[in-house]
Parts: C-alpha cells; sequence; structure tokens
C-alpha cells in the first residue's frame, strides 16, 4: 500500500491517484493548512500512520511542509521510503508578496528537515530545483531547492505534470474575440491575489474595456469592472466550456511551478499569455506570448498588438505543444516506474 499524503485535496492530486490506483493500492490522507488546527492534525496523522503502518510500502507526499514531518519521520525508523513530490511554494521564497515555505520560521524548519530526509524529490519543474528569478527586481534572484538549502543531498528527478488531451480539448467553436480567462483560487486574500496576477488581469481590463475577462475559482473575490466576470470554483467538465469558448489564457502569475490550468486551457484551443516565471516559458513555447517582467506597460504594448497576429495558427499550436511535450501518459509511465 502507498499512503499518498496531501495538505490539501486538489484536482492535480486526484487526477495523479487515478492514474495510480490501478496499478497500485493507493490510501490518500490529507492534513490541513489552518494553523489553528495544526497541533491536533499532527497527533491525528502521527496515529493514522501508526495504525498503517504494517501495510505500508511507501509514502507519496505532494509539498513538503507540516504534513511530511511524520511520514518522514516514520520513513526513517522503519525503513520506508518517502518520496516528495515539489509542488512550488516549498521551493520559492517570495518575501515581497509574502509567499514561500522559507519566509516562516518553523514552516521552513519542517520543509527543510522533510527534503534532506526524505529518500526522493519528484520536482514538477526544473525551476523548482534551481532558477534565477528576474520577473521583479525587489524579490531574491535565487529561487529552487538548491539554492535555499544548498546542502541538499537528497536526489532530485524531475517529472513534469501531464494532461489528457482526449478531456481537454479544443471543440473548434468560434471563440468570443479577445476574450480573456485566468483559473486561480483563494484571491479574495490579498497575497493569494498578487501570486496569481490578479492585479494585472484587472489593469488589463481597464485598459481594454471592450475585452472580455473571466476569472475562475473564488465566489468572495469581488470587482466592480463592468467587463470581468468571476465564477466560483467549477466541476472540470465545466471549466472546459469556458476554456472553449474564451479567446486567450492568462497566467500572469508572480510565482509558479508548472501550472496545471495553463497546459489544460492550451489543449482547450486558448492562445497561452504568461509571465516569465517558474516553468510557463517551457510550457507555453513558439505557441503564445511572454511577459519577461512584472511591468504593466509592456503587457498593454503586447496585448495592444494581439489584432496583428494569426490567433488560429497559435490556436492550433497550442494544443498540439501540450500533446507532445505533457502528454498524461507519459507522466503515469514515470511514476509508476519509481514507485514500483
Amino acid at each position: 500500500m502507498i499512503l499518498y499524503i496531501s495538505p490539501i485535496p486538489t484536482a492535480f492530486i486526484q487526477r495523479d491517484i487515478e492514474m495510480l490506483s490501478p496499478t497500485f493500492r493507493i490510501v490518500h490522507l490529507n492534513f490541513t493548512t489552518n494553523p489553528y488546527l495544526l497541533p491536533f492534525f499532527i497527533v491525528f496523522q502521527f496515529l493514522q500512520l501508526l495504525v498503517l503502518l504494517p501495510f505500508t510500502k511507501k509514502y507519496l507526499c505532494f509539498f513538503a511542509g507540516y504534513h511530511t514531518i511524520i511520514p518522514v519521520l516514520l520513513g526513517k525508523l522503519f525503513s520506508k521510503e518517502v518520496i516528495i513530490e515539489c509542488g512550488g511554494t516549498d521551493a520559492m521564497h517570495l518575501p515581497k508578496i509574502d509567499y514561500g515555505n522559507y519566509r516562516k520560521k518553523w514552516l521552513k524548519k519542517a520543509t527543510v528537515y522533510s527534503f534532506k530526509n526524505c529518500s526522493l524529490i519528484l520536482p514538477v519543474s526544473n525551476s523548482l530545483v534551481k532558477s534565477t528569478y528576474t520577473y521583479d527586481s525587489d524579490s531574491p534572484k535565487k529561487q529552487g531547492l538548491l539554492h535555499l538549502i544548498p546542502d541538499l543531498k537528497t536526489k532530485i528527478q524531475v517529472v513534469y505534470n501531464g494532461f489528457d488531451d482526449q478531456f481537454w480539448s479544443d471543440d473548434q467553436r468560434r471563440k468570443t474575440p479577445f476574450s480573456f480567462v485566468t483559473v486561480a483560487t483563494g484571491i479574495s486574500k490579498k497575497n493569494r491575489a498578487l501570486v496569481k496576477g490578479i492585479d494585472l488581469v484587472l489593469e488589463m481590463a481597464k485598459a481594454f474595456p471592450s475585452y472580455l475577462f473571466t476569472i475562475i475559482g473564488d465566489e468572495n473575490f469581488q470587482t466592480t469592472l463592468p467587463n470581468v466576470t468571476v465564477l466560483p470554483s467549477l466541476a472540470q467538465k465545466d471549466i472546459r466550456e469556458v476554456y472553449r469558448s474564451n479567446q486567450f489564457y492568462l497566467q500572469l502569475s508572480y510565482s509558479e511551478g508548472f501550472p496545471n490550468a495553463l497546459a489544460e486551457a492550451m489543449l482547450c484551443g486558448c492562445v497561452p499569455i504568461g509571465s516569465d516565471v517558474g516553468e510557463i516559458a517551457k510550457i507555453i513555447g513558439e505557441t503564445g506570448f511572454i511577459l519577461p517582467k512584472k511591468d504593466f506597460k509592456l503587457l498593454q504594448d503586447l496585448v495592444s498588438k494581439l489584432d496583428q497576429i494569426d490567433l488560429e495558427t497559435l490556436r492550433i499550436n497550442t494544443a498540439q505543444r501540450i500533446k507532445e511535450n505533457f502528454n498524461y501518459a507519459l507522466r503515469k509511465e514515470k511514476l509508476i516506474a519509481i514507485l514500483k
């Protein structure tokens, strides 16, 4: 049995469980991100893992943090493999926007301990291993595991996310001209909105009042801009419908590891516009547009020239790029080989 441990349930965690379940017996345990519940969950998790210990062959954890302390400790004590999938916040330190595990003393200690003492680290992108951050000059340039934990000796193997191109697909309908969509959860909190680049999305909406913008993921987020529609978290089939009707996808994040929604939208024929952080430029390649710096003037110039571009060709190329480079079967094959 493999115990899959995560801080919160998410669509991409569920996708991994679905791809692994036919081969392995997977038991999924959620932790918490609520600091007030942390002591209770640490005790509860310890008891859970002790009960399941005789049946557990390996621990697979998404992100490092408080929820990985006990699995790593038990793994060392009882010689069980502990694999941590590094997803983003556990490999970034951006104090300007209050983002990353390394800004808090005890969370940093939990993260560093977990990465140093686990068996294998599986980042979803190369940028999370070691990278130079240039999107905003006010933030530290040296990012990634090897910069933040210089004495890290644990084996690292990058495994990109993979996407189901049978589900996420372009049905070739006519898209609403100059319609833009982005997915971002928790953005009613100011720092989360900054992480996801929602400030730039709203500036775009003000500068281009005839263009339409849709933000999916937080029904509590509010704006008075008439050309911005805010939708709550949606089922995946409903998100797919929004992607299929919108012409562009915005990924203007201040920080990202490997943004799933970007790739899913590209498969649905959305032309991507993304910030030059994490793996975004690699995902987009030559099939969309990259904002090199957090500078609204640069973004405004970029958007103002979109009507001069052959968008139908880009629409085809975006989907093809994800199919060829980040497919579901390849991630499944690599994860199964690692876990066997």
